[in-house]
């Protein structure tokens, strides 16, 4: 390929995604510069609990550490090559990509690969919930240690829930677990976990008081009902982490038909449906064989 560019492809985020995207590359002898603002797997560290994923991995740590010993020995390899550092803004043009990075560095590549995932949802960014923002961590950071013994709300009945679970079918917890009628289908896979009290609200409010957190939740047909707790978690789901330069589609989500041929979204990015990390692994290897078969077209 062009040897005036900085590498091959170049790769925003080193998630699930991100990581396979460059595993990939590298495999096909392309050269690969991975740009993270934190740590490999920074996103995965905080993730108590795994049960979806191939490989037996039972929480995000140990799957961030793989993927660290896996960018490592590509790196040995001479193709791969990490740079920390926030990208600002990516672009694609006619003859290379380019990713711009906080410190005034500007990347540039035959193709990008943007892979920086998703962030959860705070009470602030749904309609339905109020709550202080030092008093509602996500519920995937949670291991059962932290939870055991304790009265614990949830907010949300998104799809952590049911992983949560089956990653700690032992542990005694017991969670009551207060969501808006847009979540009513994802209780399906836990409705019949003796550990829940599935309720479906209106509009919850969360305040810091002496012995707690009070509750204050609005239901449908049964008036308001006030409770104190120990701990409250936060699982409403996840908003894209898009960079600038990227098409936004209506839902925030960046669709891959409507970016520049050479500038592909990877993983959580692309949209809300197939968010699980086995998803993103895949769909990140696929990303990187986009720009190597294109040129092995022009190569023939």
């Amino acid at each position: 390929m062009n040897r005036s560019w900085d590498a091959d492809l170049l790769v925003v985020g080193a998630g699930p995604a991100g990581v396979a995207a460059a595993v990939m590359a590298s495999s096909l002898r392309m050269t690969c510069v991975v740009v993270e603002a934190e740590q490999v797997g920074a996103k995965l560290r905080s993730i108590g609990a795994l049960e979806n994923v191939p490989g037996g991995w039972s929480t995000g740590t140990a799957l961030a550490g793989a993927l660290a010993g896996d960018l490592a020995r590509h790196q040995e390899l001479g193709r791969v090559s990490m740079l920390s550092g926030r990208a600002v803004r990516v672009a694609g043009h006619d003859g290379r990509a380019e990713v711009a990075l906080d410190d005034g560095r500007v990347l540039t590549a035959s193709a990008v690969v943007v892979a920086t995932g998703v962030t959860a949802l705070a009470p602030k960014d749904v309609p339905w919930a109020e709550a202080p923002s030092t008093g509602c961590l996500p519920l995937w950071r949670s291991t059962a240690e932290d939870l055991e013994g304790r009265r614990v709300v949830i907010l949300g009945a998104d799809r952590p829930l049911g992983t949560w679970l089956r990653a700690h079918p032992q542990a005694m917890v017991h969670f009551d677990v207060l969501f808006p009628e847009a979540d009513r289908y994802k209780t399906d896979e836990v409705a019949d976990d003796p550990r829940l009290r599935l309720d479906l609200v209106d509009r919850v409010t969360v305040a810091l008081v002496p012995k707690g957190l009070r509750i204050t939740a609005w239901h449908p047909a049964s008036g308001t009902h006030t409770f104190v707790v120990d701990t409250v978690l936060g699982n409403m789901g996840s908003k894209p982490a898009a960079v600038p330069g990227l098409v936004v589609g209506a839902d925030g989500y960046c669709p891959p038909d409507k970016q520049h041929p050479r500038v592909l979204v990877a993983g959580d990015l692309k949209g809300a449906r197939m968010q699980r990390i086995a998803v993103a692994m895949g769909d990140g290897a696929r990303a990187a064989l986009e720009p190597y078969y294109r040129a092995q077209a022009l190569l023939g």
